[in-house]
């Protein structure tokens, strides 16, 4: 047997034994309310404690490019967003910010909403405009650093989740 030849089934031997790479999961979180650099330092902060994730967090898209190890990864980085009151979508099926906010239909003359990222002015300004776009709202407690406030009027509750989720808040309803 030639060098060549024997060079040649060594490398294939060890391709063999290696097994198959795995490929990395890439998400785009898109549209997510980052209007500030603590916007931005929170959201990295949550993705730094997800195992097997990095993440690259950028105001100036309003995006959240998540690099994960596996699909598995890659949602717990989602679902940790999510928690942390940062929501997006990702054009994706299977990689989603579920609505996980305990909103029934109907409307309501209070809602209660929490979980909402909302560390500056700017974030509060966002929270009351997408609020206020909802018919039938009169009003709401919402004020910067407090990540829980009221809803007030005569509305259909879904709307103003809708319009958080829409502005780039992931909220939930308090019972």
């Amino acid at each position: 047997m030639t060098a060549m030849k024997a060079l040649a089934l060594s490398l294939f031997g060890t391709c063999l034994l290696a097994g198959p790479a795995r490929a990395e999961t890439k998400v785009e979180l898109k549209g997510t309310h980052l209007c500030c650099g603590a916007c931005v330092k929170a959201a990295d902060a949550i993705l730094k404690k997800v195992e097997g994730v990095t993440g690259k967090v950028d105001s100036a898209t309003d995006m959240i490019v998540i690099t994960a190890k596996d699909e598995k990864s890659a949602q717990a980085a989602l679902d940790a967003l999510a928690a942390g009151g940062f929501h997006g979508e990702t054009g994706d099926a299977k990689l989603v910010q579920k609505d996980d906010s305990g909103v029934t239909k109907g409307k309501v003359k209070t809602l209660t909403l929490t979980g909402v990222h909302n560390c500056c002015g700017s974030c509060n300004k966002s929270i009351n405009e997408a609020v206020k776009s909802v018919a039938g709202v009169t009003g709401n407690t919402a004020k910067v650093k407090q990540d829980t406030f009221d809803v007030t009027g005569d509305f259909e509750a879904e709307d103003v989740v809708k319009a958080m989720l829409k502005a780039g808040f992931h909220v939930k309803v308090k019972k």
